[in-house]
């Protein structure tokens, strides 16, 4: 009997410390499979930052040459490249004031008991301090 007892322990022994490596095994190959995803995803979130980039810094360039209105002289002409950026959208003034006419207006609707009058004198009201806000913004920026 005390041989059967021995034999089922072993066995306890030897299959509990195998579950114990096959865990260890799985648990590795999980965090090398998340490393890879977040691998991939960083090299995704850095390919759209470098795509951002290069619109950002996208220029139109304009060439202009200067020619001497004489052209019996030597023809020594000039060439001048500038650079300008193309702006897109509104400005911060012209956001603010169209924002501030909105809220303006909602809120001198909702507070007058005279809710057109309201809506127009809150819409005005609004658009012009949100003009003067996005004004301030303009400014800082530049």
């Amino acid at each position: 009997m005390r041989a059967l007892y021995f034999v089922l322990l072993s066995l306890a022994i030897v299959s509990c410390r195998n579950q114990g490596s096959m865990d260890i095994k799985d648990a590795k190959q999980a965090s090398i499979d998340s490393m890879k995803i977040q691998i991939e995803k960083q090299k995704v979130i850095d390919s759209m930052q470098t795509e951002m980039a290069k619109v950002e810094t996208q220029k139109k360039e304009v060439i202009v040459v200067n020619q001497p209105a004489n052209t019996t002289a030597s023809t020594n002409a000039t060439t001048t490249t500038t650079t300008t950026t193309e702006k897109k959208g509104w400005s911060s003034t012209a956001k603010g004031a169209v924002i501030g006419a909105g809220v303006g207006a909602a809120t001198g609707a909702i507070i007058s008991k005279k809710k057109g009058q309201g809506a127009i004198i809150g819409g005005l009201a609004g658009a012009g301090v949100g003009a003067g806000t996005g004004a301030i913004i303009d400014g800082k920026k530049k």
